[in-house]
């Protein structure tokens, strides 16, 4: 495995992949299995050598969930469809991303504490093209090879993001809906303290429906939260604060000024 990546198992049939700045998953087992986000350009190598050490060799997924398409949580397209011919799944509002139509709100790069807001403006904001391959998930909710689990709509960092839960054991795949590192800061991606954060605020642009995704998230009680950026947390420590950051989302999360930030939220 490539010093840049990381693999840790989270549980019987849940695997993360920390490649980079970014989290990815694979969920299942030898017989079936999928993946959550698809990372870093760059992440293609990485992906298959994590499935072929859990699921064996020349296994494909059955399919591609993405939380959402920003760049980081995309990286591996199009190579990956060179390895595995497989369908991605995504929110219907985050199609135009997805199929070369819009691209994404450009970053606020003068937000926030940290050398990240100032990076963000390099950041590639799409769109990218999947072409036939990217379909809307479920309107029932249910997670296409995804047995037990369900996807909730979750926007604010954008406009589909999506986060999947399993209500047998309160599993959570945030996503970027809520992060377990300080996305702004360098120092805090580097050391990986874990603790909860709101979305990365400089390409977040919708702060009123980010907090009540949160709001919505925390009312879940999830055991563990997977989330897009940080390390994995689970626990009483990590329920505590993830009901601190939806109780004051606007004092903790919300940047005090900022081109995306509402009027009444400004100086919270």
């Amino acid at each position: 495995m490539a010093i840049t990546a990381t693999v840790e198992r989270l549980g019987p049939d849940l695997i993360r992949v920390r490649h980079l700045i970014v989290n990815l998953y694979l969920w299942g087992t030898p017989e079936r299995w999928v993946l959550i986000d698809a990372g870093m350009p760059g992440a293609t190598g990485i992906i298959v050598e994590a499935a072929e050490e859990h699921f064996g060799e020349r296994i494909a997924p059955e399919a591609v969930i993405l939380t959402h398409g920003h760049f980081d949580h995309v990286g591996a397209f199009p190579d990956l469809f060179e390895r595995w011919d497989v369908p991605v799944y995504a929110h219907p509002l985050e199609l135009p991303y997805l199929t070369g139509q819009e691209s994404y709100p450009p970053p606020d790069p003068f937000i926030g504490e940290g050398v990240m807001p100032l990076l963000s403006i390099v950041f590639p904001k799409g769109p990218i093209d999947l072409g036939d391959r990217v379909r809307a998930l479920p309107q029932n909710g249910d997670v296409p090879g995804m047995s037990g689990w369900r996807w909730i709509h979750t926007p604010g960092h954008s406009d589909g993001h999506v986060s999947l839960y399993r209500d047998d054991d309160r599993s959570l795949i945030a996503g970027d809906a809520f992060v377990t590192t300080k996305q702004e800061s360098i120092y805090a991606i580097f050391t990986q303290e874990q603790e909860v954060h709101g979305p990365p605020a400089y390409f977040t642009p919708d702060w009123r429906a980010a907090k009540r995704s949160v709001e919505a998230l925390a009312a879940l009680r999830p055991s563990l939260a997977a989330t897009g950026h940080g390390t994995p947390m689970r626990g009483e420590d990590m329920t505590r604060q993830l009901d601190a950051l939806s109780a004051n989302f606007e004092e903790v999360a919300v940047p005090d000024h900022g081109k995306y930030v509402p009027d009444e939220m400004k100086g919270s």
